[in-house]
C-alpha cells in the first residue's frame, strides 16, 4: 500500500481522535517516568547512560476499589530504567527481588536499592544492594546493568546477627562506593531510638569484601546529625561525601545549629571513605518545600557528562490523581558543586529544568519502550528471559485507540527520512495502525504505519511504511496508536 493510500485510509480515523490522559504534558521532563511508580531512585552511570533503580511502589486498594496507604509491605520489585540523555528514558522492566517468585526467596520485600559495578576476574559484574523491609541488606548480581539478577549467597548480606547491627532501629536504605583502588563500602541503617533526636546513632559503614558479596570486617557506627534514613555516597575528587534524610523532629536548636529541618537531604565529608564524617550543609529540601506535597525524602546524587544532578522522589503523581496515599515517583534537578567542594542547596526545582544531553538516533533501532512521556501505555517483558526475572528486553503493550507516547530532541538530519519500521506482535486478525506526528500532540502528521497483516499473536514481525514526506531537521517525535492486542518491541526510520 502506498503512502497516499495509506493516508486516505486511516487519516479519517484519526482526526478529531482524543489522545488519553496523560501525567506529564509534552515538554515536561519530570517525573522519570509514569507508566509505574518508582520511589526511593539509585543512579549508576555506566557506558555513557545513566541507569536509575527505584523501589516499585505499587497501589494498594481497598474493597471498595479506592487506593489506601502505602504500607510497603507488598514491595518485591525494583524497576529499572536508563537513559543517555536525561529526558528520554528507556523502560527495562521490573526486577524480582524477593519472595517465592524472586531472586531473594529468603525475603520478603525490596527497598531502596544501591547499585554499583566492578570488574573482578577480568568480567564487569553489576550488584543490588536492596532493603528486607527493615531487618536485612541482600545482594543480587547480574553481568548486566538490566539483569537477569540472581541472588549469589542466598540470605541476607547484612541481618541482626551481623556484628554491631542487632540494635539499628532500621536495617536498611543502602548506598555503596567502589573506590578508585577497587576497594567497596556499604552505607546503611536509620530510625531514631527515643531520647536521640540529635544523634540517633542507627548508621553503619562496612566495607566490603572484594567479591561484593561478603564483608571485610564488621560495620562501624558513625555520627550523623539528626539522622533519619537514606544513604547515600558519592567520591568527589579526593573527598568523600555522605549524604542523608534529616528525620522528622528537628528542634529549634538543631536548625540554628545545622540549618536544616526535618526531612532535608544533608551531607557530610570525609577524607577517609571510613569516616569521621564532618557535617557540611543542605543539598535539598523536602519536596513539599518545591512541589507542596510533603512525604518522606530520599534521594541519590551522580555526575553525568561532567554535571551533577540528585535524583529524588516526591508525590507529584498521586497528587494529581487526587490520591494521598504515600506512592512516589522520581524526579532529577540538576545541583551545584562549588569551587570549594561545597554543595549549594537546591533554591527550586520544576518539571521542565533539565537540559537534554544529546539528540536521539532515529536512524539507529531504538526500542519502543523508550519515551519521554505517553498517555495510556504500559510496557511488557518481551522475551522468556525478561518474563522469568522481569527485566531485559521490554515493549510498549496494554494499547488502545488514543494512545500515544512521545520522545523528545530526535535528530533527523539534513539527508532526512523517508520511511518508517517498527517490530509488531499482534493478535491474529488485528487492524491498528500508529501515526506519526511531529513537535506536539496535534503536530503535523509525517506517516502512518499498518500493522496486523500476517499477525498470528506469537512474535514480533517488522511493519514497514513510505513517509508522507521527508522528514529532516530536529523534532519531538509522537507516535499515536489505533486499535488493539498488540504490542511494539522497537523502531527505526530509513
Amino acid at each position: 500500500m502506498t503512502n497516499l493510500e495509506l493516508e486516505a485510509k486511516w487519516k479519517e480515523k484519526f482526526e478529531g481522535l482524543a489522545l488519553s490522559d496523560t501525567l506529564k504534558e509534552i515538554g515536561l521532563d519530570t517525573p522519570v517516568m509514569t507508566q509505574r511508580l518508582g520511589a526511593d531512585p539509585y543512579a549508576i552511570v555506566y557506558e555513557d547512560r545513566v541507569y536509575l533503580y527505584m523501589t516499585g511502589d505499587l497501589y494498594e486498594y481497598n474493597e471498595d476499589g479506592t487506593v489506601k496507604p502505602n504500607s510497603f509491605s507488598l514491595i518485591n520489585k525494583l524497576n529499572v530504567i536508563s537513559s543517555d540523555d536525561l529526558v528520554n528514558w528507556t523502560d527495562h522492566g521490573t526486577i524480582y527481588a524477593a519472595s517465592k517468585d524472586g531472586a531473594a526467596k529468603w525475603g520478603n520485600n525490596s527497598w531502596a536499592p544501591a547499585v554499583a559495578y566492578k570488574e573482578i576476574d577480568g568480567k564487569t559484574k553489576f550488584f543490588i544492594y536492596f532493603a528486607n523491609g527493615g531487618n536485612g541488606i541482600g545482594v543480587l548480581t547480574s553481568d548486566s546493568p538490566v539483569g537477569p539478577f540472581t541472588d549469589p549467597i542466598d540470605r541476607a548480606l547484612i541481618s541482626r546477627a551481623t556484628p554491631n547491627c542487632a540494635n539499628v532501629d532500621w536495617l536498611f536504605d543502602p548506598a555503596v562506593l567502589v573506590d578508585d583502588d577497587g576497594s567497596a563500602y556499604i552505607y546503611f541503617g536509620g530510625g531514631v531510638p527515643r531520647g536521640k533526636i540529635a544523634n540517633p546513632g542507627t548508621g553503619r559503614i562496612a566495607k566490603l569484601g572484594a567479591d561484593m558479596i561478603s564483608l571485610d570486617g564488621e560495620p562501624i557506627a558513625f555520627d550523623i546529625p539528626y539522622l533519619f534514613e537514606d544513604s547515600g555516597i558519592n567520591k568527589i575528587g579526593d573527598t568523600y561525601y555522605y549524604s542523608y534524610c534529616t528525620n522528622w523532629n528537628v528542634d529549634e536548636e538543631g536548625t540554628k545549629k545545622y540549618g536544616f529541618t526535618n526531612a532535608n537531604i544533608a551531607y557530610m565529608t570525609s577524607k577517609n571513605p571510613m569516616g569521621p564524617f564532618t557535617y557540611q550543609g543542605v543539598v535539598l529540601l523536602n519536596p513539599g518545600s518545591y512541589y507542596g506535597c510533603y512525604g518522606n525524602n530520599h534521594h541519590c546524587m551522580f555526575e553525568f557528562n561532567g554535571e551533577w544532578y540528585i535524583a529524588y522522589h516526591t508525590q507529584i503523581l498521586e497528587q494529581m490523581l487526587g490520591i494521598s496515599g504515600g506512592y512516589r515517583s522520581t524526579s532529577i534537578t540538576k545541583i551545584t558543586v562549588n569551587e570549594d567542594g561545597t554543595i549549594a542547596t537546591v533554591p527550586n526545582v520544576d518539571r521542565h529544568s533539565l537540559v537534554q544531553q544529546k539528540y536521539l538516533n532515529p536512524y539507529e533501532r531504538v526500542e519502543a519502550e523508550t519515551m519521554a512521556t505517553m498517555g495510556g501505555l504500559n510496557t511488557t517483558q518481551a522475551d522468556e528471559v525478561s518474563k522469568t526475572y522481569g527485566s531485559g528486553n521490554m515493549a510498549v503493550s496494554d494499547i488502545d485507540t488514543g494512545d500515544w507516547l512521545a520522545l523528545y530532541g530526535v535528530d533527523f538530519g539534513e539527508k532526512g527520512a523517508t520511511s518508517f519500521t517498527a517490530a509488531v506482535k499482534a493478535e491474529a486478525g488485528t487492524v491498528g495502525a500508529i501515526q506519526i506526528r511531529l513537535d506536539t500532540a496535534d503536530g503535523e502528521t509525517v506517516g502512518y504505519l499498518e500493522i496486523g497483516e500476517g499477525a498470528d499473536g506469537t512474535s514480533y514481525m517488522e511493519y514497514s511504511a513510505e513517509l508522507l514526506k521527508k522528514v529532516t531537521g530536529v523534532h519531538n517525535l509522537i507516535f499515536v496508536f489505533y486499535g488493539e492486542n498488540y504490542s511494539v518491541d522497537y523502531w527505526k526510520f530509513q
